[in-house]
């Protein structure tokens, strides 16, 4: 029998408590790495140039002595160059005066050379100075980059993600872990929630399911007092509300996770089909349901796309205008993304309510549900799941009342 491969260690914590005042001094932070960083950069960038100066100047020097602006040639002194003239005859200190200025000549020319060569040569550590600057600095500051890479990756609702950080105990480590641990802390809340919703919808769907069947056999009798058939219809309404929000929580809390298996789904299609399953409620309240609908392709769960589309159109339908209402359902491609709207007419909504609608058991002028129009999840649902699928919802009032609902997701 194979031996079963040991778990992955988690990295090792710091050897200090992060909470306590008194820290180690000889703690490699990082305020120290970069300082012992760019201080040896800077000495050996010195002792570099310093070293190129000397071996120029001690070349300089040994050319100058090499051509010197005259000679001695039986005795006499006898110029070089051009620009050293000596005197034929004269008095010595005019011949002195004529040799100093040739010296001094030559040695301005040295200078020069020497001038221009150290020029050249700061220019080049300079270069080199900064690109491996940057080099290094990009390798100290690189966990800073994966802690916003796996931040993002936790912003798409993937709170399996940790940084788990090696490395010396500096304050990067320090960073990383405390984000790990908050991670992890977050992950056991939104695991403990998801599966409580879940549990508790699939407890509750039985004895829903129970209800209905019981008051569905009592309505079928045709000797039940009339009194009775009231009762039972108001509570088949009432059973059928909860099963409705039964369904409701439990795709909400389906749906606040990633999309992992993604296929490919036609928007236009999805729209149409939640068009079909609105349109006797539409006919049956006088709302027109209207609009054009190109085809676009996205990646994602049919079935969770649907309902988005659903939820809204049914929204629409339910909350109009009583005669000559309408519901506008298009789709397109706008900018590389699918686009789904979906307007229509109704009472007149104000702008500071609009984000109140995608919060859950919320309504329009009413805090808990109470009507016989849904169970206040329609839009948290929407909402939950083109967060699953890295899209975005968004509403905004029409003008002469109603909303104009905007689903965007990537293609």
């Amino acid at each position: 029998m194979a031996a079963t491969p040991a778990p992955p260690q988690a990295p090792p914590k710091p050897t200090w408590d992060p909470r306590d005042p008194v820290r180690p001094l000889l703690r490699p932070t990082i305020r120290i790495r970069l300082t012992l960083l760019y201080g040896g950069m800077f000495l050996i960038a010195g002792i570099l140039l310093l070293s190129i100066i000397y071996l120029f100047t001690a070349q300089a020097l040994s050319n100058s002595a090499a051509q010197l602006p005259f000679k001695i040639v039986r005795g006499e002194i006898q110029p070089t160059t051009s620009w050293c003239v000596l005197p034929e005859t004269g008095t010595g200190e005019q011949f002195n005066a004529a040799v100093s200025v040739c010296l001094r000549h030559q040695t301005d020319l040295a200078l020069e050379d020497l001038l221009r060569r150290s020029l050249f040569a700061l220019l080049g550590l300079s270069i080199i100075a900064f690109a491996f600057g940057y080099a290094m600095a990009g390798r100290v500051l690189s966990p800073l980059g994966r802690i916003t890479r796996t931040a993002r990756q936790v912003a798409g609702s993937d709170l399996a993600r940790r940084i788990e950080l090696d490395g010396p105990d500096d304050e990067l480590k320090e960073l990383a872990d405390t984000f790990d641990e908050m991670l992890e802390r977050l992950e056991r809340a939104f695991t403990a929630q998801q599966r409580f919703v879940a549990n508790a919808s699939h407890e509750l769907r039985t004895p829903l399911a129970i209800n209905r069947t019981l008051l569905e056999v009592h309505l079928s009798d045709p000797g039940a007092p009339v009194e009775l058939q009231q009762l039972g219809k108001t509570l088949l309404a009432t059973n059928e509300r909860s099963e409705q929000l039964v369904e409701g929580l439990l795709l909400l809390a389906r749906s606040d996770n990633q999309i992992i298996e993604r296929k490919p789904v036609d928007l236009a299609e999805v729209a149409e089909r939640a068009v079909d399953q609105t349109h006797a409620e539409a006919v049956a309240k006088g709302v027109e349901i209207r609009g054009e609908r190109a085809p676009v392709v996205v990646q994602g769960n049919g079935v969770l796309l649907e309902r988005i589309a659903l939820n809204l159109i049914q929204n629409a339908v339910r909350y109009n205008v009583p005669e000559g209402g309408w519901v506008e359902v298009t789709t397109e491609a706008q900018r590389g993304q699918a686009v789904l709207v979906v307007s229509n007419t109704g009472p007149v909504v104000p702008a500071y309510e609009i984000d109140n609608l995608f919060e859950p058991f919320r309504r329009l002028r009413q805090e808990r549900t109470g009507s016989d129009k849904g169970v206040g999840l329609g839009l948290s649902i929407a909402r939950s799941v083109a967060r699953a699928h890295g899209g975005r919802i968004a509403a905004e009032p029409r003008e002469g009342g109603g909303l104009v609902m905007r689903v965007t997701l990537p293609i």
